[in-house]
């Protein structure tokens, strides 16, 4: 799409509402399903302005991930917000750092020194004690653990389930998405952890360039839905 505005600015929302809106050349921006995007936050509304104003002659939405992700919240997370929260919640029951391998030694220990820290983290902080498997074969959690697990997810916003869902669906883990919205793991370490077994195939195997976009689209996948939830807060 060809840029159709010149001037970007961030307004107070009218009417009823509270919050912030983005408007180019004095309208209102809208999401892809025409609903009013009517923002929680100031420093998110400049953020997304600053990612219209950063368009060049053509408009390219997959370099704005904030408004992506607050577009997401509006059009797929409010009118559903039930099932979203089922979607992320039963992560729980089949969460990437559950399963461990039995060998080789490193990696057991890897996985041991840099996951179990997470799940039990989890456990202080929203009382869900998941068991781990040293197999590919499925492990049944608690229906305790697992209501836990979805209160958490429950107890986020709209505009925070977003996020939540992006790092949960990417990093394979529920429990390391919770971990970023609670401030405990930062964007490169969410990253670190779900990619903990690739990378050490990585150090022994090498990386095709296939292999590395793929990364890489994880890694900015992780690393925006991380800011996202910062931009947010601020």
């Amino acid at each position: 799409m060809k840029r159709f505005y010149e001037d970007v600015r961030v307004v107070a929302a009218g009417g009823d509402n509270t919050g912030f809106q983005v408007t180019l050349d004095d309208r209102v921006i809208k999401s892809p399903a025409k609903q009013d995007l009517i923002l929680p936050s100031k420093s998110l509304a400049l953020a997304i302005a600053d990612e219209w104003q950063a368009q060049g002659e053509k408009i390219i939405p997959a370099s704005m991930a904030m408004m992506t992700l607050a577009a997401t919240a509006v059009d797929r997370v409010t009118p559903q917000r039930r099932h979203v929260i089922d979607m992320i919640a039963a992560y729980g029951g089949t969460d990437l750092i559950c399963y461990r391998v039995s060998e080789p030694a490193d990696l057991v220990n890897r996985q041991q020194s840099r996951w179990q820290p997470v799940l039990d983290w989890l456990a202080s902080h929203h009382g869900a004690h998941l068991v781990i498997a040293d197999s590919l074969m499925p492990v049944a959690q608690s229906e305790q653990a697992l209501a836990a697990i979805r209160a958490a997810v429950a107890s986020y916003s709209d505009f925070e389930l977003s996020p939540l869902h992006a790092l949960t669906t990417t990093a394979g883990s529920v429990v390391i998405a919770l971990a970023v919205l609670a401030g405990h793991l930062d964007g490169d370490a969410a990253f670190e952890l779900s990619q903990l077994d690739e990378s050490y195939q990585i150090e022994r195997w090498g990386l095709d360039d296939d292999a590395k976009q793929r990364r890489d689209g994880i890694y900015n996948t992780i690393d925006n839905a991380a800011k996202f939830v910062q931009i947010l807060r601020d």
